[in-house]
Formats: C-alpha cells, structure tokens, sequence
C-alpha cells in the first residue's frame, strides 16, 4: 500500500507541476511568414533560459482575433494596426523582421528565376484574364522561353494573410485594375477559380503538388523548399531576382533599379498598460528582447533581415513608455 500511495502521489504531483509549467507558458500566433524565425527563436530560448513560448502560424488576421479574444498573450501581423486601432485596444506594436515575397511555380521544363513577371500580368493572372502559360502577355515577357499551352492554376491564400496583404499591396500599387477592381487587405475576394489554402506552408504544398500552378510565399519557405522562383520587374522597369541583395537594395531605396519590389515586416502586439490584459506582457517583451540581443545571426540564416541596433534602441524607449517596468 506504502508502494502504491507514492507512487499516486509521485503521478499527483508531476501533474501539478505540469499544470503549472502550462500554466506559465507564453502563448501567441498570427503570421506565418515569419513562422521559420520565431520557431527557431524559441528553440533557443527555452534551450537557453528554460522559458517556454508557444506559437501557432495561424495567419496575421486570425492571430490578431485570438489576441483580442485573450486567447494568446501576443500576436504577429505582416500587417501594422493604425495608431487609432492600436489606442482603441490598448495594444504595443513593434517590428521584428523584415522579409520577402516571391511568385513560385511549378511549370515542367522552366527553372528557378527563367520566368519573368510584372505585376500587370500578375494582377491579370490572378483576374483569369491571362489564362495560360504561352499567353502572349507572358511571352513578350519571356522571348525564346518554351512556355506550354497550358492552364494556369492560380493558387492564393484562403485564410486571413499578411502575406496576401503585402502581396495584394504589391499588386494595388502598379495595376489599377487590380487596385480598382480588388484592392489589398488579409483577405480578398480572389476573382476565378483559383486554389485556397491556408499558411506559407499550405502555399508550398499545394504549388509542389500542382502542375502548372502558380502562388506567392515568403522567401524563406521558397529557398528552404526549392521551389521556382519569378524574376519580378520592378519599379524602376529593372528585371530583378529575389536575394539578399536585391532585399536590402529595396529597403535603402524601393525605385533604386536593384531593388525587389514585394517586402514584409511582421510586427508583434501586446496588450498595453492600459490594457487589462497586461500581465503577461512584461515576459513576452523579455523573449523579443532576448531575440533582438542573440538572434541576428538566425534571422539572416532564415532568409530575413533582422533589426537594426539603431532600431532596437528606438522600439526599447517605446517598451518603457507603453509598459513601464517591463524588466523587471
């Protein structure tokens, strides 16, 4: 009996500490464009500190719903909230990477940046005015390119997306009859008949699996998987393809003619101190500035950009203004 009763309270007590380690995790979800850089930051931060935060790249719009819920303690958007939105809900936002989107295909015969695109023909793809591969808005793109006689399958994201948000932004501002006709938001009403699907990683799996389709993903996913990526021309007419370079070329000077023209930064947001939903703010803050102190190195090897020192200095002095003491 002595036996048995430890045992009881051996297993008694290992879910009470369970219970409580659960109980004292930090929650948050959102973007999953920046899903690679946050799961590798609390990887090491709890391999580091022994503090566990659990995210779930459930995309930006759904991400900012469950932290208005109370559901999590931070989200992550691709989309900054307006200063009115941010005083409305008592919220904190602050960036933590910076990255960028790029078309992918899958298209037999066509190799990683052979396809050029701009966004006239990528709006009319994603419109079904432009049908098929050798249509000859994209042939007179793509002089000598064997294009084939095919259907394309335009595949978007059905879930409420920051990714569709800078890319439908992207799309907004250089064609018109997308801005007229569509607009940018997380979520929009895609035109035609093309694939929903949910996360960069939806994105990925879909666009692998289906000939002659074509998607939009976070850089990151596309490098990580290999996938055919679109030169893009850019403001300045200039044919460019994604890398780094081309990334921080558009983030000096977006009409320079190196520049890739579709970037996003993710921001985080948490309660305020006049939120009542502040308590568990001060330890998130705790882990972004663990991030911003040791993770440079990783968001670069992720295919982001991280901030820089200057930035970080400026986004502390906001952390002591909207939650003094944080710490502590």
């Amino acid at each position: 009996m002595n036996a048995k009763k430890s045992l009881q309270g051996l297993i008694l007590a290992a879910s009470f500490i369970s219970a409580v380690s659960f109980a004292q995790q930090v929650m948050g979800s959102g973007s999953s464009f920046a899903y690679p850089g946050l799961s590798q930051w609390t990887q090491d931060y709890a391999n580091k500190t022994g503090n566990q935060i659990n995210y779930q790249p459930i995309g930006s719009g759904n991400g900012l719903r469950q932290l208005s819920s109370n559901i999590v303690d931070f989200a992550v958007s691709d989309m900054p909230l307006s200063a009115n939105q941010l005083n409305q809900q008592n919220l904190l936002q602050f960036p933590i990477l910076t990255g960028a989107i790029v078309p992918v295909v899958n298209i037999a015969g066509i190799q990683n940046n052979q396809l050029v695109l701009n966004a006239t023909v990528l709006a009319d793809i994603y419109m079904d005015k432009v049908s098929k591969w050798n249509d000859p808005e994209i042939r007179a793109l793509n002089p000598g390119l064997n294009l084939p006689n095919a259907l394309i399958i335009s595949v978007h994201r059905s879930d409420s997306s920051g990714t569709t948000y800078n890319f439908t932004q992207y799309l907004s501002a250089l064609s018109p009859a997308w801005k007229n006709a569509i607009g940018a938001n997380l979520v929009v009403a895609w035109p035609g008949y093309g694939l929903g699907v949910k996360g960069n990683a939806g994105m990925v799996s879909q666009v692998q699996n289906m000939p002659n389709s074509i998607g939009y993903v976070a850089y990151a996913y596309a490098k990580q998987n290999d996938m055919t990526m679109v030169k893009l021309q850019n403001q300045a007419g200039q044919t460019v393809a994604a890398s780094t370079q081309s990334f921080s070329a558009e983030l000096k000077n977006a009409n320079s003619a190196q520049s890739w023209p579709i970037m996003a930064t993710s921001f985080v947001l948490v309660p305020n101190h006049n939120s009542k939903y502040a308590k568990d703010s001060p330890q998130v803050l705790k882990f972004f500035d663990w991030v911003y102190k040791n993770e440079d190195s990783s968001a670069e090897q992720l295919n982001y950009i991280p901030l820089t020192k200057s930035e970080y200095q400026t986004i502390e002095k906001q952390w002591q203004a909207q939650l003094p003491g944080w710490e502590k």
